[in-house]
């Protein structure tokens, strides 16, 4: 992969590479972290239903319903970063 992609080139997760980045803007919300959960829920239970595994998906699901938990809910979905970066202690 080159890295040529939507979430790098006009959604990056970090502040100060692509203007529209919701990083720039304190990650207030474009796609609200919560509405992220509730998809990966679905998706979640689609894969189930199906009987998939996709343990990268239920990762990605257990790391934003902790970030739900804690609050974060109403921050774009992006700001997981910040989450993320906490739980590896930088």
């Amino acid at each position: 992969s080159s890295g040529q992609c939507w979430s790098l080139t006009t959604y990056c997760p970090v502040p100060g590479p692509v203007p529209t980045s919701p990083a720039n803007n304190d990650y207030k919300p474009g796609f609200a972290s919560a509405l992220m959960v509730k998809d990966l829920t679905l998706a979640q239970d689609a894969a189930k239903a199906a009987g998939a595994a996709t343990p990268l998906g239920q990762h990605a699901q257990e790391i934003y319903q902790a970030f739900d938990r804690a609050g974060q809910g109403g921050v774009d979905f992006s700001g997981i970063i910040k989450h993320v970066r906490s739980l590896a202690g930088k």
